[in-house]
This record gives structure tokens, C-alpha cells and sequence, in this order.
């Protein structure tokens, strides 16, 4: 079956004109089916605009988020994920729970099969913090899958170009 069609979608976002939330909005996320639930594929998003608070001095940080996952019944629709990210941008919270909140988000709406968030933040007073979490389903061969992109997700030293 290809192509969708409005009533199957419910999507409130996508082409209308864009409001842009102030502060940190879990809500604005919004899914839709994934036509293709009995195969495994990956999902990936690139996002290098990511801006969040330092809780204490309330600088910026900026970062490149990175969202891999291996949807079950339900897919994210990419400009709710963007108007999300967008909410981090007043947002006071550290990088590590910028990266776990936002699996965690995306864990509640899509209950995938496995999901990974790497945050690549630019160095603030020289050095730079990149935090990664991962999540498979509990009983699934995506639960070893997590514990092995756990402990190998970073076993090549990047070139480090002060991004």
C-alpha cells in the first residue's frame, strides 16, 4: 500500500504555520503508523541546530543530536521532533540529561523496538561533553542489541576538529 491520507494521519504540525514553543514542550511530539511494522529498519535524524540552558550560568550550548531507532508500531513525525528540539532552547538542563530526556520522550510516544541518542555538544571553556544512551525492548534480541552498542558505540576515536 503506498501513500497516506489525511484521516489516517492526525497530524496537527505539519504544513501549517509554525509556532515555535518557549520552553521544553514533551507534548508538541507526534507520531504515525509505520506501514512496514514486521521489518526491522533504522530511522536516523541529524539535528546540528540543538540548543539548550547550562542549568547554573544559563549560557547556550549548542550540539549536533543524533536519533537512531528501529520503530515498532508508530514512526515520530519529523517537524514535531524539530519543533521538540526546539524547545530545549530555553531549556536549563545538563547535556547527559538533555540526551536521556529526549529517549525518554520519544520512548514514551513511540515504544520502539530500540532507539539511541548521541548528543555531539561544541566544547564550552575547552572542553567538549558528547553523552550517548541507547534503549532496546526488555526480552527482544534489541535488549542485547543495547547492551552492545553500549559498550562498543565509541570504540574509534573520532578526528577531533573542534566541530
Amino acid at each position: 500500500m503506498a501513500g497516506r491520507n489525511e484521516a489516517e494521519l492526525h497530524l496537527k504540525q505539519l504544513g501549517l504555520k509554525t509556532e515555535y514553543p518557549s520552553d521544553y514542550a514533551p507534548d508538541i511530539l507526534e507520531s504515525f503508523d509505520n506501514k512496514h511494522p514486521n521489518r526491522d529498519y533504522f530511522v536516523k535524524f541529524n539535528c546540528p541546530e540543538f540548543t539548550s540552558l547550562c542549568p547554573i550560568t544559563g549560557q547556550p550550548d549548542f550540539a549536533t543530536i543524533y536519533i537512531s531507532y528501529i520503530p515498532g508500531a508508530k514512526c515520530v513525525e519529523s517537524k514535531s521532533l524539530k519543533l521538540y528540539l526546539f524547545s530545549f532552547r530555553n531549556h536549563g538542563d545538563f547535556h547527559e540529561d538533555c540526551v536521556n530526556i529526549i529517549m525518554n520522550d520519544l520512548i514514551k510516544l513511540l515504544d520502539p523496538r530500540y532507539i539511541e541518542v548521541w548528543g555531539k555538544f561544541t566544547p564550552r571553556g575547552g572542553i567538549s561533553i558528547d553523552p550517548y544512551c541507547n534503549y532496546g525492548q526488555p526480552g527482544t534480541k534489541f535488549e542485547d542489541m543495547a547492551a552492545h552498542r553500549l559498550m562498543n558505540h565509541d570504540m574509534y576515536p573520532e578526528k577531533v576538529d573542534n566541530r
